[in-house]
């Protein structure tokens, strides 16, 4: 799609809202929002705000770029092909340039009223999704999404530091979470969208190494992500409703990553094992992080007052 067809259709604000993936956006605000809340230590509520806003703002760009980049894969997969750039909607240019000034605004805002090393962290998630992530490791290696898995798994690790000031082992943790949490969730949506991928050429792991090896490495991720999910509680940063809570949907992880993993044929396409462990995964998300703020609450270590 080139910038010359966007002069042909309208553009308005909700087109530069979809730049952004604003249902991708909703978990990042999320879980550095609870990254926020669960922190020990206080924060005015006011620049707890403006430290969200800013978590969202440089998501929201770090998407632009990414969609920027990527306007003619996009353009190819069926799944992607009425976004605002591919669907002409959008000048490809002005797709990078609102998602750069969105990514500059998020680190110099957040440095200005939060602090400074929430604001380079949060450049460094801009940069691992924008560049290492969508330009390196997509286009290159069926790992995009283990090694491009870090990029989403940043905001928690934002939030916490903006209230801290620094960087300790729970923050390090709740990135880690969402690091391995990654990988199954985003192979379980491949595996039903591989032939999107196969056709731009995106070397996703359905696509390089087969359905067998994916299946069996989603119920391997999942396994490994009940000790890394219960690993705050093991280490006394959280009490037992976090650690019972996360046990248990962690467990659930791994007892809907089970059919998936056996799965060896295509039949009852409506109600796929994939598509129950991808919508299961991104519940676990949202149920497990509240969980770290339910248990901050309980047991009184940290929140906005």
């Amino acid at each position: 799609m080139t910038d010359s067809a966007a002069l042909y259709l309208p553009t308005d604000w909700r087109d530069f809202l979809s730049l952004t993936k604003p249902r991708v956006m909703s978990l990042v605000i999320f879980t550095g929002l609870c990254g926020l809340l669960a922190a020990p230590g206080y924060i005015h509520p006011l620049i707890g705000f403006i430290a969200v806003l800013c978590i969202a703002m440089g998501a929201g760009g770090a998407a632009a770029l990414n969609q920027w980049w990527e306007a003619d894969l996009d353009s190819g997969m069926k799944r992607t092909a009425k976004r605002p750039i591919p669907g002409g909607r959008v000048r490809r240019t002005d797709a990078r340039d609102f998602g750069i000034a969105l990514s500059v605004a998020s680190v110099g805002l957040m440095g200005i009223a939060v602090n400074w090393l929430a604001a380079i962290i949060l450049a460094i998630s801009i940069v691992y999704y924008a560049v290492i992530y969508t330009i390196w490791l997509k286009p290159r290696t069926p790992q995009n999404i283990v090694i491009g898995g870090g990029a989403g798994a940043f905001p928690p690790m934002i939030g916490w530091v903006a209230v801290t000031g620094h960087i300790t082992l729970m923050p390090v943790l709740l990135f880690a979470i969402i690091f391995m949490w990654t990988p199954p969730h985003f192979w379980a949506l491949a595996l039903f969208v591989q032939s999107d991928y196969a056709k731009v050429g995106i070397p996703m792991m359905p696509v390089v190494k087969g359905e067998a090896s994916t299946r069996r490495q989603i119920m391997a991720y999942a396994v490994l992500l009940l000790p890394v999910a219960a690993a705050p509680w093991f280490i006394g940063g959280t009490g037992v409703i976090y650690g019972a809570i996360a046990i248990a949907l962690s467990l659930a992880f791994i007892v809907l990553a089970g059919p998936v993993a056996l799965r060896r044929s295509e039949e009852g396409d409506r109600m796929k094992p994939e598509k129950r462990l991808f919508g299961f995964s991104v519940l676990y998300l949202f149920a497990l992080f509240a969980a770290l703020v339910a248990d901050r609450l309980v047991y009184g270590q940290g929140l906005l007052a």
